[in-house]
């Protein structure tokens, strides 16, 4: 993949995590894993950018490595809606596999970066 194909990608996953979102019950509950998943998903798509306007190579594998954080806790607050209910596995299943897939692909990425040191 790259570059703008990787904008792409996590800024659709950040505006399909904010359209699902729009289906939590708006119980404390509800609320407060909305506001946490919109946070951490939208934060993959804005450290990617960021990662991408870095200006050294330490800084890309920083951006990177906040990056992979956020896509793992905004696979956390998919698996938080399931396990409480809030949604059914089926309406979040292809986020949960995106926000994985994602990490991933940014942990192969900063591991190659890291061994080309």
């Amino acid at each position: 993949m790259n570059k703008q194909q990787l904008k792409d990608r996590t800024k659709k996953f950040a505006i399909e995590v904010i359209r699902m979102s729009e289906y939590l019950p708006a119980t404390f509950l509800g609320n407060h894993i909305k506001g946490q998943l919109i946070r951490c998903s939208s934060s993959v798509a804005a450290n990617y950018r960021a990662a991408c306007l870095a200006q050294s190579k330490a800084a890309y594998i920083a951006k990177l490595s906040i990056l992979i954080e956020e896509a793992d806790e905004s696979e956390f607050w998919l698996e938080l809606i399931v396990e409480n209910n809030l949604l059914s596995k089926d309406k979040i299943c292809e986020l949960m596999n995106e926000s994985h897939e994602i990490a991933s692909i940014f942990i192969a990425g900063r591991k190659t970066l890291m061994q080309n040191k």
